[in-house]
C-alpha cells in the first residue's frame, strides 16, 4: 500500500495546515504597521526587521537543511517549527514592546524556517504515489495563508480595538497543525545515507547567478508585503482595505504557481516564461509608481501573477542544470538560501528609502529597476549555456562529465 494512502485524510489535513502557517508571521505585520510604529516608537527600519529577520532565517536554514535533517529528522523537526510559530504568535498579543516584538520575529521566522526546508522531504516519503498534488496543496496553502493573515489581521485588530490582537491569533493554526503533527506516524530516520552540502557549489559562478537571480526575481514579494499597505494608506485607504490587496495578490500567485509547472513542462526553454513573468512585475509595479490610484487591483495582480510564476519557474531553472537529484536538492537549497538573504534586504532598505525620500517612491523605482536587470540576465540562461558549467557537470555522475 502506498503512503500516499496510509498517511490519509490526517496526513492532507497536517500538509495543508503546515503551509497556512508558514506566512502570517508576514503578512498580518503589513496592514497594522502604521499603528505597531505608534505603540512601539519603532522608525520605518527597524519596524522592516519585523519582515526581514524571519526571512534572514529562511535563509539560512535553508543553507543548513541537510544538517537540519539528519540532526533532528522530519517529526522532531516539524513540531519544533510549529512550537516556534505558537510561542511566537503568543508572545505578540502579550507585550506590546519594540524589542520583544523583534525577538518573537526570530522566533517565528525560526519556526517558518524549520518547517519550509523539511517539509519537501515529508511530502517524498509520506505521499509516495502522490508528490506533484501534495506539492500543489503544500505551495497553495503556503500562499494563501499569507492572503489570509492580511486580509483578516486588520479586521479582527479593527473589531477589538487593538492590533495585537490581529498578530496572536495565528497562534490557533499553529495549534491545530501541532494537535495534526501528533496524530500522524514519524518513521524517518534521523539521519541521511549521504549528505552533501550547498558548500559544493560555493566557487561557482553560475551557482552565485542563480543565486543573485532568484533573489531579485523574487525581490519584490518582501518589498510588497513589508510597504503595499503602509504605501496605500498614505494615499488614504483603511487598513482593511490596503490588507485586502495583499489577499487580492495571493489569489494571482496561487493562480500561476500551479499553472505555470504545466506549462515550463512543456517548454524546455525556460526564458519565454520567465521573460512573461517578470513583465508582469514590471508592468506592477510601474503601475504602483505612476499611476496607483488608477487601478490597483490590476497592479497588484499582475506582481503576484509575476511573483508566483517566478518562484516556481526559478526554482526549475535551478534544477534544470543538473540531473542527478542529491546534488540538484543541494544547488536549490543553495539558490535559494542566497536568494532569501537577498530578499531579506528590501524591508530594509523600503524603510530607509522611505526615511530618506519621505515616501515610497524610490522603493517602487528600485524595484522596476532591478527587474529591468533581471529581464537582461534572463538571456544568458538558455539551454545550451547548461553544458558549459564544466564544475557542474563533473560533480555530477550522471552527466558523465558532459550534458
Amino acid at each position: 500500500m502506498h503512503k500516499v494512502e496510509r498517511v490519509g485524510v490526517v496526513g492532507w489535513l497536517l500538509l495543508l495546515a503546515l503551509g497556512l502557517n508558514l506566512r502570517p508571521i508576514l503578512t498580518s505585520i503589513s496592514p497594522l504597521l502604521d499603528d505597531i510604529r505608534v505603540d512601539t516608537a519603532m522608525s520605518f527600519q527597524v519596524a522592516a526587521l519585523l519582515t526581514t529577520l524571519p526571512v534572514i532565517c529562511i535563509g539560512l536554514v535553508a543553507l543548513c537543511g541537510a544538517w537540519v535533517e539528519a540532526r533532528l529528522g522530519e517529526g522532531r523537526g516539524i513540531a519544533l517549527g510549529l512550537l516556534c510559530i505558537l510561542f511566537a504568535c503568543l508572545s505578540r498579543g502579550l507585550i506590546a514592546d519594540g524589542n520583544l516584538l523583534l525577538m518573537s520575529a526570530l522566533l517565528g521566522g525560526l519556526g517558518i524556517a524549520l518547517i519550509q526546508v523539511l517539509v519537501p522531504g515529508m511530502i517524498k516519503r509520506q505521499f509516495v504515489g502522490g508528490v506533484a498534488l501534495a506539492m500543489g496543496v503544500y505551495s497553495a496553502s503556503l500562499m494563501g495563508g499569507g492572503g489570509l493573515a492580511a486580509l483578516i489581521s486588520p479586521r479582527l485588530a479593527h473589531s477589538f480595538g487593538h492590533w495585537q490582537v490581529g498578530l496572536w491569533v495565528w497562534l490557533i493554526p499553529a495549534l491545530l497543525a501541532f494537535v495534526l503533527w501528533l496524530k500522524m506516524p514519524w518513521h524517518t530516520p534521523h539521519s541521511l545515507a549521504q549528505k552533501l552540502s550547498w558548500k559544493t557549489f560555493i566557487g561557482n559562478r553560475r551557482a552565485w547567478a542563480l543565486a543573485v537571480y532568484f533573489g531579485f526575481c523574487n525581490w519584490g514579494f518582501m518589498t510588497v508585503v513589508a510597504w503595499l499597505p503602509a504605501y496605500y494608506q498614505q494615499l488614504g485607504w483603511t487598513q482593511q482595505a490596503s490588507g485586502a490587496l495583499l489577499a487580492w495578490m495571493t489569489i494571482f500567485q496561487v493562480t500561476a504557481a500551479l499553472s505555470m509547472p504545466v506549462l515550463a513542462h512543456r517548454i524546455q526553454d525556460r526564458r519565454p516564461l520567465l521573460g512573461v513573468s517578470l513583465l508582469a512585475q514590471l508592468m506592477g509595479f510601474s503601475g504602483l509608481l505612476f499611476a496607483p490610484l488608477l487601478a490597483p487591483a490590476v497592479w497588484v495582480g499582475l506582481i503576484g501573477f509575476g511573483l508566483g510564476a517566478c518562484f516556481v519557474l526559478c526554482l526549475l531553472l535551478s534544477m534544470d542544470h543538473l540531473h542527478e537529484p542529491r546534488l540538484a536538492g543541494q544547488l536549490a537549497a543553495f539558490v535559494q538560501g542566497f536568494g532569501f538573504l537577498i530578499n531579506a534586504l528590501a524591508p530594509s532598505l523600503g524603510g530607509l528609502l522611505r526615511e530618506v525620500t519621505g515616501s515610497f517612491h524610490s522603493t517602487w523605482q528600485f524595484t522596476v529597476l532591478s527587474l529591468l536587470a533581471m529581464l537582461l540576465m534572463t538571456l544568458r540562461f538558455s539551454p545550451a549555456s547548461y553544458s558549459r558549467i564544466g564544475a557542474f557537470n563533473a560533480l555530477s555522475p550522471a552527466h558523465g562529465g558532459q550534458r
